[in-house]
């Protein structure tokens, strides 16, 4: 796939790479003694789910329960790139011709005024998010 110029217009940065887990305070504690700081702790449903956002330096994890980690190489979900308009964003990747994961821009209620996030497939079936923390 050629790099498309129109879609990289509407990302600045990588935002957080995804990764699930099966046991959250295990997974806190290890990112935590490699000096990572949690930054944000929200549940994602009515089963006690979590996500957390964990920080050092440039790198933000988000690390959530209830999809089961994997325990092999290859285990991180998504790679999260940052950007300030998901709709124009959205509908550049798909007028592009991107592999869209879902049939419209999707909304969480993380952080203060919430999030709105789409993914693509890329050619080795990973996922790349385009999130936009709402301001």
């Amino acid at each position: 796939m050629a790099f498309n110029k129109s879609l990289a217009g509407y990302f600045d940065d990588v935002q957080h790479i995804g990764i699930p887990t099966d046991n959250l305070p295990k997974t806190i504690a290890f990112w935590e003694k490699l000096g990572f700081k949690m930054i944000g702790n929200f549940d994602t449903d009515d089963q006690g789910n979590q996500v957390v956002f964990m920080n050092m330096g440039h790198l933000t994890l988000e690390i959530w329960t209830g999809d089961g980690a994997v325990h092999q190489t290859g285990a991180i979900n998504h790679i999260s790139l940052n950007t300030s308009d998901a709709d124009a964003a959205y509908k550049a990747a798909k007028d592009a011709g991107f592999k869209m994961k879902e049939s419209e821009v999707q909304h969480l209620d993380f952080w203060e005024k919430g999030i709105k996030f789409f993914n693509i497939e890329g050619p080795n079936s990973e996922t790349i998010e385009f999130c936009e923390i709402v301001k």
